[in-house]
Parts: structure tokens; sequence; C-alpha cells
């Protein structure tokens, strides 16, 4: 991240990888985590020690470091900047409730976030609730709009239909 093109959190990318808010929030500590492992190695580099710690990074901030072309060895002011960042994405970022019968995979999360973060919102992330009385489909919550794309809803005020369907099944 070098000073003359100073990233702002509206201009981040969030990897599929990121699905949840506490996925950010994981994001902003680990940076932190990592800022203060590279400040003490600095200090200890000044006073003439040769130990040098090596950074874990999880493949989560990995991928956000790539996505977005950053590094984390710019300095401790691009760092102190990033982190800033970070925090007002965790803070601004747009969170979807959805509600499903069962637990949806990583994968199918993953996969989730794609498309929502395609045709939604670049930087979208949701909260999974559980709801096992929903049979099929989905709850959808943001903050101005419940959508209900469940079963039940599909089949709401089409009883009359259902009947004269299954009796034409029956001959």
């Amino acid at each position: 991240m070098s000073e003359t093109a100073v990233k702002t959190y509206t201009d981040f990318t969030l990897p599929p990888s990121v699905v949840s808010k506490i996925d950010v929030s994981r994001l902003v500590e680990e940076v932190e985590r990592i800022d203060g492992e590279l400040t003490t190695a600095a200090v200890r580099a000044k006073v003439g020690s040769d130990e040098q710690a090596e950074l874990v990074l999880s493949e989560q901030l990995t991928d956000f470091l790539q996505l977005n072309q950053l590094t984390l060895d710019d300095g401790s002011q691009a760092r102190t900047a990033l982190i800033k960042q970070l925090r007002l994405l965790k803070d601004n970022v747009p969170v979807i409730h959805m509600t499903f019968a069962v637990t949806a995979d990583r994968e199918s999360s993953q996969q989730l976030m794609q498309w929502l973060r395609t045709s939604v919102h670049p930087q979208a992330v949701i909260a999974i609730g559980l709801q096992p009385a929903l049979v099929a489909g989905a709850y959808i919550r943001t903050p101005n709009h419940v959508h209900d794309l469940s079963l039940r809803a599909a089949l709401n005020g089409r009883h009359d239909l259902l009947i004269k369907e299954l009796r034409s099944l029956r001959g």
C-alpha cells in the first residue's frame, strides 16, 4: 500500500472466503496482530537482536491482500491506515440475513457469496440463521426488505390448486 494510492474501505474487494461479519472482524484482528509482531521485530532489530519472527497469515488474509494488491511490509503508517480502513469496513459492511432449514456447507456459502457480490453488492456479507421448521427455501432479510422464498410462501393461497392437482393424480 503506497502513500500515493491509499485505498479506502469502499475500494476493498472481499474474497469469497470472507463470508460473514465475523470473518471481517478476524481480518482486522489478524492485521492488528501482525502489525504488533512487525513493530516488535523492528524494535528488536534496532537493539541488535538477530531473532526474526516468522509471520503466519491465514488463507482469508492472504486472499484479501492479493485481491486488493496490498502488502503488510510497507511500514507502520501504512499498516495503521490499513487497520483503520478495515475497521471502517467492518462497521459499514452490508449484512444480508439468510435463514435456512439446515446449515450450509462452506463451499455453498462461498458460491452464494460470489453471486451476492456480483449481483447485489461487492462487499456484502451474510449472517446465516437456522430455522428447522423451514422445510424448503430461505428467508432473506436486508435492512429494508424481507423476502420469504420458502415453500410455504409459494403454496400460500394456492390450497385449492394443490387439492385439485392431487385429486387429478389419484384419478
